[in-house]
């Protein structure tokens, strides 16, 4: 993992300054009859990781584009520590980005690859000098200064690109699917290195991925899109635990959802008893009106499988009809007895946990709190 180096207190100070906060004002970008991004606004707060989600053709990118200056606007504002930069060039934003594909200069070192953003803005040699030793430390790849991109691995390689984007202390960093093109265990690993490297550079970041989990891990709040809107803004853990709608529900990790066909008058508790389209009825906590329109929502690691199910609030017995054991977690697809209601059951393997086979009769149950209302 990245580990951080001590450098110069003039460097620490400059690095500590800080991002900047940005205000997105009615945004959009139309070509011709089509809205790839409907009028949007969002507060970005100065040092914030901020990520954006949602499938492909959801405008993720064109939002970042415009951020970035090489999309224009057809309406709206974006304004960074209290000026709208829509009218600026590119080169005047102060913006660093990183691509999936890296963009270095194959036929450059690594020192000049870093180097180039300085050297296009005319700083002393003596001074670039400097300031690629400390961004390359930064990224602990100090001793690869005179090697070729070609001779890095994909790793190795995004690094540069991350100390190329900030070796010009951009207050934005903006990232648009940076590990992408890397095998699972080295995004993993580059997740880890992006968060610290964020922390340390101070910049605010806008991050543009498909991958919900790392979104979930690297973010402060996430944005997630759908058709060009903002659907639902949150931190990775109230998108998770209290979706507003269906499509947010089921992006954002697994979920079992089922139309809700009747509900019950809210009783004192806070609680009423719903009845799912499929007849399984639920006892539920919920602030929203639980009824016709609505969907019932629970987590698979909401469920409890297994005896300790019986006497929760909501208790059932049920039929394995699927049982898959992964690396951390034992998955099962539970179908209710008497009422065909099929539910994703995620368990944790723990020393001699029991492991229901396909076919198994199998007590399962959640209580009141673990199951949620969704509004559309």
């Amino acid at each position: 993992m990245l580990q951080m180096v001590s450098r110069s207190a003039t460097t620490a100070e400059s690095r500590a300054a800080g991002g900047a906060a940005v205000s997105i004002h009615n945004l959009c970008k139309r070509y011709n009859n089509f809205e790839a991004v409907v009028p949007t606004s969002v507060e970005i707060a100065s040092g914030d990781f901020f990520a954006i989600i949602g499938p492909s053709g959801s405008g993720k990118s064109t939002l970042l584009g415009m951020i970035a200056g090489y999309i224009d606007p057809s309406a709206g504002r974006i304004v960074v520590d209290g000026r709208d930069i829509v009218p600026e060039p590119i080169y005047r934003r102060n913006i660093g980005m990183v691509f999936q594909n890296y963009a270095l200069f194959p036929h450059l070192s690594v020192a000049q690859n870093v180097a180039y953003p300085l050297k296009i803005r005319g700083v002393a040699k003596d001074e670039i000098a400097k300031r690629v030793r400390e961004s390359l430390a930064m990224v602990r790849l100090e001793a690869f200064a005179s090697r070729m991109p070609s001779e890095l691995s994909g790793g190795q390689q995004q690094r540069i690109a991350l100390a190329r984007a900030s070796i010009y202390q951009p207050s934005i960093l903006l990232m648009d699917e940076p590990l992408g093109a890397l095998d699972k265990n080295l995004r993993d690993e580059m997740q880890e290195e992006i968060k610290r490297f964020q922390q340390e550079l101070g910049a605010t970041v806008i991050y543009v991925t498909h991958d919900q989990q790392e979104a979930a891990f690297l973010a402060d709040r996430i944005a997630i899109m759908r058709d060009g809107a903002m659907t639902q803004i949150g931190s990775p853990r109230s998108l998770y635990e209290q979706p507003k709608s269906r499509f947010v529900a089921e992006f954002l990790g697994e979920a079992s959802i089922f139309p809700v066909k009747t509900a019950s008058a809210k009783l004192a508790d806070q609680t009423c008893r719903i009845t799912l389209e499929d007849g399984t009825e639920a006892v539920i906590r919920t602030g929203e009106d639980g009824g016709p329109g609505r969907f019932a929502c629970i987590r698979p690691e909401r469920i409890t499988i297994g005896p300790k199910a019986r006497g929760l609030a909501n208790s059932y017995t049920g039929v394995v009809r699927e049982s898959l054991y992964t690396p951390g977690s034992i998955r099962y697809r539970v179908e209710l007895k008497d009422a065909g209601c099929l539910l994703k059951v995620r368990a944790l393997p723990q020393h001699n946990t029991e492991v229901f086979e396909t076919g198994s009769s199998v007590d399962i149950g959640w209580s009141v709190d673990d199951m949620t209302i969704l509004a559309e």
